[in-house]
């Protein structure tokens, strides 16, 4: 009886935990990643897909494994999964002027540590926002990831304020 106990949720069951394991990126128990698709106006979306045609094939030595959906907007590398999304809407942790930032090979970000151990950067300063999420797993690797993506980001995202 035991093992019943950890069997798969019903998918209502996994309602609740959809937006966590989304923006978390976490796997399933299939080993698929997920991560919410942003819904940027047209300008950004041409961006981010700009974005998409340049970015690396592999990140922190991690090959691409793009999540689910399948999006221009989103990719991923590895697992535990490093996952990128573009279009994203401008946290407002950019408003408080004592907020952690970073600069990589002439790239900015925002930098948030999250309650689960992982890590959320955000570009600042581009004409589209694009957040890169490293899982705790993967956050002892330092800025490898962001060192990878910048060249793809200054390609694709030019600087200047997001609307």
């Amino acid at each position: 009886m035991n093992s019943l106990r950890h069997r798969r949720r019903s998918v209502l069951g996994l309602s609740v935990l959809a937006p966590l394991i989304i923006v978390a990126g976490c796997s399933s128990a299939d080993d698929s990643v997920s991560a919410a698709v942003p819904s940027p106006g047209a300008k950004v979306t041409g961006l981010c897909r700009n974005l998409d045609k340049v970015l690396p094939s592999k990140v922190d030595d991690q090959g691409r494994r793009d999540p689910e959906p399948a999006s221009a907007l989103t990719a991923g590398w590895g697992n535990p999964a490093i996952i990128l999304r573009c279009g994203v809407v401008r946290p407002a942790k950019m408003n408080d002027p004592e907020a952690d930032g970073v600069e990589v090979n002439g790239v900015g970000w925002l930098l948030q540590k999250e309650d689960d151990g992982s890590f959320r950067f955000t570009t600042t300063l581009r004409k589209a926002y694009v957040e890169v999420t490293i899982p705790k797993d993967r956050t002892g690797d330092g800025m490898a990831p962001l060192v990878d993506l910048a060249k793809s980001v200054k390609k694709a995202i030019p600087e200047g304020i997001a609307d």
